[in-house]
């Protein structure tokens, strides 16, 4: 599996195809292979590169560290420099989505296109304030309680069911669930990872083209985030994927990697 040094620490990533270089960001619970289904359509124009973050398989969060987004905004940031390919795609699902519009935000210079999918967070009052996403801090404080009482399952069953609605986690498949299971501990470190709210100034102020994508069974709370985003950011534009809920990419595959290889066929 290969890797990029990153402050010390070794990024694991999947590689495929050759060409202009776009990098995978994956969300809470996620690593790598979340976009299974992304790396051979993609690798077909791209060097598709999909990252595990920091503390996320193949790695562990009992390897220490902090897990917050700064240092994940870093990483990535870090990651796409060593590159030395120049500015590129950055897509991001989830949580990954957040942190592709903080590597925007503060690194401008190295993107040249950005693909947000269902991205996560809250919004503050300049963007319409109250917290798009509900209760999912006390959620995944729950769970993330849970897991570290070693019930893993139930702890993972929160989680699914607030970013999915009910009976999310009965529904997924067995290689998703695997995936979960393999980083279930890293949500003990997510709980303190300072995640701040979007604001209207930073995302009036993110320049690079951008394709919003969300999935049209989706819970309500990532609507408004990608309204808030898409009635601020300059040059975004928006894609709603056909039967699919918060898990867009993996919920309708091929609607997904259509819209998104379009978008950035655009340029």
């Amino acid at each position: 599996m290969p890797s990029i040094a990153v402050d010390g620490t070794d990024i694991a990533y999947a590689e495929a195809g050759a060409g202009p270089p776009l990098v995978m960001v994956h969300g809470t619970l996620g690593d790598q292979r979340s976009w299974a289904a992304q790396m051979a359509p993609f690798g077909e124009r791209f060097r598709a590169m999909a990252v595990s973050l920091r503390h996320c398989w193949p790695g562990r969060w009992e390897d220490g560290g902090d897990f917050t987004i700064a240092r994940h905004t870093a990483d990535i940031a870090g990651f796409i420099r060593a590159l030395g390919a120049g500015p590129l795609r950055l897509v991001g699902h989830s949580r990954g989505g957040h942190i592709a519009f903080r590597v925007a935000q503060n690194h401008p210079e190295l993107i040249d296109a950005l693909v947000l999918v269902e991205p996560g967070g809250e919004l503050d009052e300049s963007l319409g304030g109250a917290p798009p996403a509900g209760h999912q801090a006390s959620a995944f404080a729950k769970a993330a309680a849970l897991i570290a009482e070693g019930r893993e399952e139930e702890g993972l069953t929160v989680v699914a069911e607030h970013t999915g609605g009910p009976g999310a986690w009965a529904k997924r498949s067995e290689a998703r669930k695997e995936v979960n299971r393999a980083n279930a501990r890293t949500l003990i470190g997510q709980i303190n990872e300072r995640r701040s709210p979007y604001r209207r100034t930073e995302a009036e102020g993110i320049r690079a083209r951008t394709l919003l994508v969300g999935g049209d069974r989706s819970q309500p709370q990532f609507a408004r985030i990608l309204d808030a985003l898409e009635g601020a950011m300059p040059n975004a534009r928006r894609v709603t994927i056909p039967n699919a809920a918060h898990s867009v990419q993996a919920d309708n595959p091929a609607a997904f990697n259509a819209a998104v290889l379009s978008f950035l066929g655009q340029g």
